[in-house]
């Protein structure tokens, strides 16, 4: 072998190296031709570009993987064996070429030369990638969906650009079975890609790709088949795919290999328009298992059974068909129920068909009749007040999200009927039914609705006596009214304005004839009030404080109305207790309740019994006022016109005297008994008497009246 050498210099390489033949001097010759770098940066750019909208992350795994094989070297000694060596040793084993330097003596300085030349690349690289994700930082925006997310397309076609970064060492050509030479397959910045997706439903689908690859050296050509995954979202789709592959691998100067690979990856789409979708980048795993069984022996495995684990970059359009048949979006309206009595609610339900079930709904409700509620897809009519009579609900229904079309209504009857108006029925009862003359009824009427609506009872009206009514109950006074029937009207009045009348019967009697006898007694009953000392009695001598001139008036009092019970047994003694108003509340009540218990207790032990006698004490609240007293004292006959002004003149204490007193009442004859102050009785000093205040002179006795003429 003859190795000569030709003009020589140092050259960068960019992605690899091209070789020729030549047949110079019948030697070999390699020549070395340098790839332009601004292809190299060309390519860096354009994908960056494609990869400026990528969310930041991906951006950083992508350009550090193109810009790690662009380099191909680091800047310090280990450039030799990690750039160089590969390269120049493919230089010693190719026959019948012609290289630049003789390879026995220049090795050093060619892979010097070389080491330098690939460090320079690795320097301006790095300085290129560093700018590069300056840029993206800089750059890095949120894309807006530049259309709406539509039905899912039955089949997708993707057709675009492919990059590939293959990822392995393969023999180098021309050389020796038993001692082969790794080269380093070098990025394929030369590609197009293809796939074909069948949609199952919206995220599954089955696809089959293919992919094919080049630059100067090999060629690499993909097609696979697998399942795919997209999650599809408003103004972006996500996909990933693992793909089963046949591989098909092209070296210059080395047969083809087959082997079986796999894709492992994923990507970005942004849908533009119903048919047209941009693919903004697919980054995926290619791996590959070839068979050079026929260039290297079994000894070295690694080169025989080459792995490639390799990178591959994509982007393009993908073409959308199959979409179903667009319907419009449509509402249906239901109310439930769709007949009700007024008053009662109806509900109305609007379901919405052919929207994006992604999109939240707007509802806007209507009604011709009633109060209508609305929230969400429903809503509440209130037909309170509403006439009888058949009425709409409307509902619009919007999505707010759709720029045209997305908006749809409809409506429904529902059915008001009035409740039947059905008069009120009202009975009417007395209490008593008959009764003497003077005597009061009570009427209670009781009116109810068939319809169930409100009632109110009133134009009460009596053709005899008078009466008074408040709601369903009235009282009939028969004073003044002659014996005979009396009928009571009411009218009952409901809600609709319908009304009845009812009527009850209440007897007037005429009244019994009094016998001479009962006469003579009622008269003796002529009663008078009973009247005790300041402070009389006390709660250490609860049975003292009656006088002697007040008890004579209560043992005739006791003797008459005994043989009064004899007639009408069921006659009654009514004893009604006073104070004056010279202590506190809780004093006087307790003092009249003395008083009171003193009067029952002297007519019990002589021969009223109990249960004819009530009792009642009222402190100071029902005091004699002034005028009364003074009228009193004016009218007093038993008084001559002397007296008459000398009691006057000492008002205040006989005011307070006269309200120290037991009244007494005739159950059977409303006969309350006479409030006048005993003058000229004897303990009449007594009676009169209290603390501070002065004593009056007590006029001179009289002769005593008989009993009949004092009652």
């Amino acid at each position: 072998m003859r190795l000569s050498a030709i003009a020589c210099k140092p050259v960068a390489f960019s992605s690899g190296i091209t070789l020729a033949k030549s047949t110079e001097r019948g030697g070999i010759n390699l020549r070395l031709y340098r790839v332009p770098r601004a292809s190299s940066r060309s390519l860096a750019v354009g994908l960056t570009g494609i990869l400026s909208v990528i969310y930041f992350p991906l951006q950083i795994v992508a350009l550090s993987l193109l810009c790690g094989k662009i380099i191909g070297c680091r800047n310090d000694g280990s450039a030799r064996n990690s750039c160089g060596t590969n390269v120049v040793s493919i230089f010693h084993t190719v026959p019948n070429f012609e290289v630049c330097m003789h390879a026995q003596e220049n090795r050093a300085l060619l892979e010097d030369s070389m080491s330098l030349s690939l460090c320079r690349i690795a320097s301006s690289g790095r300085a290129l990638c560093t700018g590069l994700l300056v840029m993206l930082t800089v750059c890095l925006v949120s894309l807006t969906a530049l259309a709406q997310q539509e039905a899912t397309p039955k089949v997708e076609i993707f057709t675009g650009y492919q990059w590939l970064h293959p990822g392995g060492n393969v023999p180098a050509p021309f050389q020796s079975p038993t001692n082969p030479v790794a080269f380093k397959l070098p990025d394929m910045s030369g590609g197009w890609g293809a796939s074909f997706t069948y949609n199952f439903d919206q995220h599954w689908g089955l696809e089959a790709d293919y992919g094919g690859s080049w630059n100067k050296f090999a060629m690499e050509s993909t097609g696979s088949i697998g399942p795919r995954f997209i999650w599809r979202t408003e103004g972006v789709n996500f996909f990933a795919h693992t793909l089963l592959s046949l591989n098909r691998l092209t070296v210059n100067h080395l047969d083809s290999s087959n082997g079986i690979g796999a894709v492992l990856g994923g990507g970005m789409d942004i849908p533009v328009w119903r048919r047209l979708t941009i693919r903004l980048f697919e980054a995926d795993f290619v791996w590959a298992h070839h068979n050079f069984a026929n260039q290297v022996s079994p000894a070295f495995s690694d080169l025989q059974h080459p792995a490639l684990n390799g990178a591959r970059l994509r982007t393009g359009l993908v073409w959308n068909f199959g979409y179903p048949s667009t319907a419009a979006p449509a509402a249906s309206c239901s109310v439930q129920p769709s007949e009700v009595m007024v008053g009662e609610p109806v509900t109305a339900t609007a379901t919405g068909s052919n929207f994006n079930p992604k999109h939240t709904l707007n509802y806007a409700w209507s009604s011709t009749g009633g109060r209508i509620t609305g929230k969400d897809n429903t809503a509440s009519i209130d037909t309170n007040g509403l006439t009888g009579g058949s009425y709409t609900v409307t509902a619009r229904v919007l999505d707010p999200r759709m720029r045209k079309g997305g908006e749809a209504s409809c409506s429904s009857n529902f059915t008001v009927k009035e409740p039947p108006k059905n008069p009120p029925t009202m009975s009417c009862s007395a209490n008593p039914t008959g009764l003497q003359a003077g005597e009061s009824a009570t009427i209670t009427c009781n009116c109810t609705s068939p319809d169930n609506v409100a009632v109110s009872v009133g134009g009460w009206s009596a053709p005899g006596g008078s009466i008074s009514g408040s709601g369903n109950t009235a009282t009939l006074n028969t004073t003044g009214a002659s014996a005979g029937p009396i009928t009571v009207s009411a009218t009952c009045t409901d809600s609709h304005g319908l009304n009845t009348q009812a009527t009850a019967l209440v007897t007037v009697e005429n009244p019994p004839t009094v016998s001479p006898e009962v006469q003579q007694l009622e008269a003796r009953l002529a009663l008078h009030s009973i009247y005790f000392p300041t402070a009389q009695p006390t709660v250490q001598k609860p049975d003292g404080g009656l006088l002697a001139s007040q008890q004579q008036t209560l043992l005739s009092l006791a003797s008459d109305f005994r043989k009064y019970l004899e007639i009408k047994p069921d006659a009654h003694l009514t004893l009604e207790g006073h104070a004056d108003p010279r202590a506190s509340v809780e004093y006087n009540q307790a003092l009249s309740e003395r008083r009171v218990e003193r009067t029952r207790s002297f007519l019990i032990e002589h021969g009223v019994p109990a249960a004819n006698i009530e009792t009642k004490a009222f402190g100071k609240q029902r005091n004699l006022t002034d005028a009364q007293v003074r009228d009193a004292v004016e009218q007093n006959p038993e008084l001559t016109p002397e007296e008459r002004q000398r009691i006057l003149k000492n008002m205040g204490t006989i005011i307070l005297a006269s309200n120290r007193r037991v009244d007494v009442t005739l159950s059977t004859t409303g006969q309350q008994s006479v409030r006048q102050y005993p003058f000229n009785a004897a303990d009449s000093l007594t009676l009169l008497k209290q603390a501070g205040a002065k004593k009056t002179t007590r006029p001179a006795a009289k002769k005593k009246a008989k009993p009949t003429a004092q009652h």
